[in-house]
């Protein structure tokens, strides 16, 4: 999924997705950047995706054979080709909003020429987004735990420490997010290149001992081997999926580094590597079949062992960095959208604004990755655990792509569904595979998302019901403004700025203000944040001012979905447009409601109180709109929902 760790959409003319007006010197960095960070996932695959699905193919073979191999080493080499080089590198990474990619950029962007169904989009986007958080879990404990278990082969002496080891290295990489990525990212690239290099040459003295490997090359094989070994044939295509986890980092990392780096980086270096090794490996169990223990690790000759596990375990835990930076940027995305609660968000660099903290999701992932390595002690019983979430990624990928082929790119419906509708039905026939690994694991990410789910749909359905009844509540605008020019209160000194949802109605903490103090300030500003359906606004579109009266005057800030809300540095904006801005003598008045469950709600109880438990655990308005503390005043009021 998206990594924020990588250079960011604002520093390079590649954030409009398109890629073309870099010069070579940014395009090389770009493209170095992408192999670091887009393609740790898929590119540590090869640890554990040929052995389990050759595991899986022997079980209908009566053992590990030639056919078997063979016809598993021709559908992962297709599954390549076809998902992830057809589907994501030619097709999705031209479905950007405004150079942004991912599954809730996709939804933001299909909702807004959605004329009818625009909730049915949400609910996707909303399934879409849970599921990631279930691939955010596995992927670290798989990918570390893979790496590691190389050391067994050195000898088995280590068997015991395999574990633990992995515990001490995903506790380290969790405890370091803090301090920020940026300077790890440098080595991103380069330690990933050295990976790829090597997994690609390790696997040309295999190939030359056993050429006939190469008619792996034939994709009438990976057909003919699913034609004929039915159930077989079905549960090896769930194993064979693992070959393809961590496509959609290729479609959610677009905006951070543009299109044709990452289209480059797949074709010359990903896709070219992947394949030999693939294809290394399986000749390899051609030549020795009991070499199914571990394929990967077995192309190397015992003094490389050492090195290798090393340079694995590193190559896993940048995967693992992408992922979990990934999630940071889809809770930020989230939030903005309204899909969550306000979380509290740290900045770890001053330059890039991409790269962020988020503690509560550090701590979420943490417990659940280490909980998962604990439970299944070994990756080929985690591995039956993965992929669920992923395929259920990709079809909701795949049916919001066809909204946006068929509205945005103004396509007929029957092209649309002509281009979409293969990719739709191998998802699907994915998906369906991997189901089958339910009772063995594949329950985890389907909990976890289903829970994600729940927390995400009932935040923004109570977020709409609490809209409403509190402006059924409230005084117009318009008309207490009139009021208060006729019969004006006492005036204090200063600049008062209410927050507020809602620019038609009074805000609940102006009403207070009036009702408790009776003074009014000489400058009353009716302050609305909006949160744009594009991923950043151009500074120009930013403020808009509107003056009611002398003394009254409403502001709408604008953010687009990608971007950190910062209410005083955008309001000096404001002063090219008339306002005369003076943080020192401006007050921020918010209203702070404490809810109550109603007797009559639009939600179930059980869902009242969990809505009221993520309102109560949502981060303060002043920290996540940077407002400086010491100029905040709020008013408590309590509502009932």
């Amino acid at each position: 999924m998206s990594s924020e760790s990588a250079i960011t959409a604002a520093e390079t003319p590649a954030a409009n997705g398109h890629g073309e007006a870099h010069s070579t010197a940014t395009f090389k960095a770009l493209m170095l950047g992408s192999i670091g960070v887009v393609y740790g996932d898929i590119g540590t695959s090869p640890l554990y995706a040929l052995r389990e699905a050759v595991v899986a193919a022997a079980g209908g073979e009566g053992g590990v054979t030639v056919h078997a191999v063979l016809g598993v080493v021709s559908l992962i080499l297709w599954a390549l080709i076809v998902v992830v080089t057809l589907k994501y590198v030619v097709i999705l990474l031209r479905a950007d909003n405004n150079g942004e990619g991912g599954t809730l950029a996709l939804m933001a962007l299909a909702q807004r020429v959605a004329t009818k169904g625009a909730g049915a989009i949400v609910l996707l986007g909303i399934i879409s987004g849970a599921l990631f958080y279930g691939d955010a879990v596995i992927t670290p404990a798989l990918s570390v735990l893979s790496a590691i278990e190389g050391i067994k082969l050195v000898t088995s002496t280590f068997d015991p420490y395999v574990v633990p080891l992995t515990v001490v290295i995903l506790v380290v990489l969790f405890a370091v997010q803090s301090r920020g990525t940026a300077r790890v990212a440098a080595f991103f690239g380069p330690v990933m290149c050295v990976w790829f290099a090597v997994i690609a040459i390790a696997a040309l003295p295999q190939i030359v001992r056993h050429p006939e490997v190469l008619y792996a090359l034939n994709p009438i094989l990976a057909v003919s081997f699913m034609l004929h070994h039915g159930v077989i044939g079905f549960i090896t295509l769930g194993a064979v999926f693992l070959a393809v986890t961590g496509a959609e980092a290729l479609y959610a990392d677009l905006g951070h580094f543009g299109k044709r780096p990452i289209q480059t980086a797949w074709l010359f270096i990903v896709l070219p590597s992947l394949a030999l090794n693939y294809l290394g490996q399986g000749a390899l169990l051609i030549g020795n079949p009991q070499g199914i223990e571990n394929p990967f690790f077995l192309m190397f000759p015992d003094w490389a062992l050492i090195p290798m596990v090393a340079l694995a375990t590193l190559a896993t835990v940048i995967a693992s960095q992408a992922v979990i930076t990934g999630a940071y940027s889809l809770t930020r995305q989230a939030i903005q959208l309204g899909l969550l609660p306000r979380f509290e968000i740290r900045h770890t660099s001053e330059a890039h604004s991409g790269q962020i903290y988020m503690p509560r999701i550090n701590r979420f992932l943490f417990i659940a990755v280490i909980v998962l390595v604990l439970m299944f002690r070994s990756s080929s019983a985690l591995a039956s655990a993965y992929g669920i979430s992923v395929t259920g990624t990709m079809v909701v990928t795949a049916m919001m792509g066809f909204v946006v082929i068929w509205r945005v790119w103004r396509w007929s419906p029957v092209a649309a569904a002509a281009l979409v509708a293969p990719f739709l039905f191998l998802d699907i026939t994915f998906l369906a595979a991997n189901l089958l690994k339910v009772f063995e694991g594949g329950w985890v990410p389907l909990a976890l998302g289903g829970a994600m789910i729940v927390v995400m749909y009932t935040w923004r359905r109570g977020s709409r019901l609490l809209f409403e009844k509190s402006r059924k509540l409230e005084f117009p605008l318009a008309d207490l403004v009139a009021m208060l020019e006729k019969r004006p209160p006492q005036r204090v000194s200063g600049t008062a700025v209410f927050l507020t949802s809602d620019p038609v109605s009074a805000p609940t903490a102006l009403m207070h203000s009036l009702k408790h103090y009776k003074v009014l300030h000489e400058k009353n500003v009716i302050l609305t944040i909006e949160t744009a359906p594009t991923p950043r606004i151009d500074p120009s579109e930013r403020v808009r001012m509107e003056q009611l009266t002398e003394t009254f005057s409403k502001v709408t800030l604008k953010f687009g979905f990608m971007e950190q809300p910062n209410v005083p540095k955008t309001l000096a904006i404001a002063r090219k447009l008339g306002w005369q801005f003076d943080i020192m003598s401006t007050s921020f008045f918010l209203s702070r409601r404490a809810l109550k469950p109603a007797a009559h709600s639009g939600m179930p109880s059980w869902q009242d109180h969990l809505f009221i438990a993520l309102s109560r655990s949502s981060n303060d308005a002043t920290d996540y709109f940077q407002i400086p503390t010491g100029r905040v005043v709020e008013v408590g009021t309590q509502v009932t929902i």
